[in-house]
């Protein structure tokens, strides 16, 4: 087991290493273009300028000496500064990256609970409840994320009157405020997530249903509910979990609609605008702490799977 935890580590760091560095180079590529972005359109834009613009930006250098001082940053706390405003890359995300995680977290949380509840009693019950949810798998799958936040809004911010439609409030200053501000973000989101992986708890339950050691079970005189939860759920917990980790793009992907939906001040906000821009050191700060995120949910699921399941462990 021990090998499969240092092999999933030591893959997720490769993957982190991989992507940061495509993404540098392709950001980065093309200094000349960022010194004109960064200058705008009002600047004298000549030869001279760019080229002193490129210099005090630091992008005459090499790439690959862009990039290890990119990295050689990364170890010590430091990701640049804007090119626009000055900030520190750093700063901008320790303020965005504690709202995105709030609702990113929370739906994650919500989703698996919600998909294990609603698969498992679809796989088993069948009949009604099972034609309900493949209705709503169907329909939370079709409907944008975004489409979901402005009926969500219409109907608690506006009609209602019950939740705020935009801003956040910080866990520091009302925890109480903090939970309205997020809860219909977490509501778009959690929709189209919670209907993807229901949907996949569900067919690896009634694919375990029909085993073999099913029918043992049940003639044996095990309970169906010792049979579902003891046995069926915990054999069928690694496809499910593997959902579940790869919902975690889909979440953050979606935060970045939500996010300019409710007018969150989170990640997905600060690549949105700082992609109009141009502001490359921003944008690879949010791709970074993005690809973290992602890798340390796989890692973590990962992790699950080869708890639950032995024949993973000798993988």
């Amino acid at each position: 087991m021990l090998t499969s935890v240092w092999r999933n580590l030591l893959r997720s760091v490769v993957v982190l290493a991989v992507v940061t560095f495509v993404v540098f180079f392709l950001m980065y590529g093309n200094g000349p273009g960022i010194a004109r972005a960064v200058m705008g359109m009002q600047a004298e834009v000549t030869e001279e300028n760019v080229a002193a613009k490129m210099v005090e930006l630091g992008l005459d250098q090499p790439l690959l000496v862009q990039y290890g001082h990119w990295v050689q940053g990364l170890f010590t706390g430091d990701l640049g500064r804007s090119f626009y405003t000055g900030q520190s890359v750093t700063e901008a995300l320790a303020t965005r990256v504690p709202v995105t995680l709030a609702i990113t977290a929370v739906a994650l949380v919500l989703t698996a609970l919600l998909s294990v509840l609603l698969g498992v009693t679809a796989a088993v019950k069948g009949g009604r409840i099972d034609r309900v949810l493949q209705f709503l798998s169907i329909l939370g799958t079709a409907v944008p994320s975004f489409i979901t936040s402005i009926v969500l809004v219409f109907l608690f911010a506006i009609f209602w009157r019950v939740l705020p439609a935009t801003g956040y409030v910080s866990p520091d200053v009302s925890l109480g405020g903090w939970a309205a501000s997020i809860t219909l973000p977490v509501l778009a989101l959690l929709i189209g997530a919670v209907s993807s992986a229901a949907q996949q708890f569900r067919t690896a339950t009634l694919d375990q249903l029909g085993k073999d050691y099913v029918r043992t079970l049940r003639a044996r005189g095990v309970s169906e509910r010792a049979v579902v939860f003891r046995h069926v759920l915990r054999n069928a917990a690694a496809p499910g979990l593997t959902v579940l980790s790869l919902t975690v793009f889909s979440l953050l992907g979606g935060a970045v609609f939500i996010e300019q939906v409710f007018a969150l001040p989170g990640l997905g906000q600060l690549a949105n605008s700082s992609a109009q821009i141009f502001d490359v050191p921003m944008v690879m700060g949010t791709v970074l702490v993005t690809a973290v995120i992602v890798l340390v949910v796989n890692f973590l699921g990962d992790l699950a799977i080869t708890l639950l399941n032995p024949k993973a462990r000798t993988r």
